[in-house]
């Protein structure tokens, strides 16, 4: 799994957009054909076996009445000394804008996504977060998850630290846009919710 730095786009995001429109993601492949490659040589079939696990015995389907690859369970607000604060991705999201997170400015912390992937191998998975103030765009920051196998366990991505914003000017609320993607643009969840910078986190 490869994860890089957000990217915080300010008035050059356009930037941003040229560099990823830009980039051709290579052919997908089925788990067979992965496993079907490179057969003669002993070492890379063994390690492709141990990569895929139980994925070589074939698909690996958790919920078989869901048609998806990925399934985006959860995400947690996670800071160090503190029990994270979890937001269910399971249920109607689109009451999910109606709960808010509380930070305490100028906080390290991190978002972990929890999900499980089922029938194939996934490419590219891609988290992108933007946030915005009363309306106006403050901030927006994409996270290269990376390509996973399905498993039956369920598996996770957590962002790098970030330090929330501090001082009077930064208190408030902030509504947030998540997108869980990949390579093919495929849309896993879309998803709205919000939080509030406060001064401690019973203010």
């Amino acid at each position: 799994m490869s994860a890089e730095e957000p990217e915080h786009v300010g008035p050059e995001g356009a930037e941003v957009e040229d560099v990823e429109s830009r980039y051709v993601p290579p052919p997908e492949k089925t788990l067979e054909e992965i496993l079907a490659a490179d057969q003669e040589d002993e070492s890379l079939r063994k390690y492709k076996e141990a990569l895929l696990g139980a994925s070589t015995a074939g698909a690996v389907v958790v919920e078989p009445n869901d048609p998806r690859r990925v399934l985006v369970k959860q995400l947690a607000l996670v800071v160090a000394d503190r029990d994270d604060v979890v937001l269910n991705l399971t249920g109607d999201i689109s009451q999910l804008k109606k709960k808010t997170f509380v930070i305490k400015e100028g906080v390290s912390y991190r978002i972990r996504i929890d999900f499980i992937v089922q029938r194939e191998i996934v490419h590219g998975l891609k988290y992108v977060q933007k946030t915005s103030r009363l309306g106006v765009p403050v901030d927006r920051m994409t996270h290269m998850v990376g390509s996973y196998p399905p498993k039956e366990e369920m598996q996770s991505y957590t962002t790098p630290a970030e330090d929330a914003p501090s001082g009077m000017m930064a208190r408030g609320s902030y509504s947030v846009h998540s997108l869980f993607t990949d390579d093919d643009k495929n849309e896993h969840l879309k998803w709205e919710w919000s939080f509030e910078i406060k001064k401690d986190w019973k203010d």
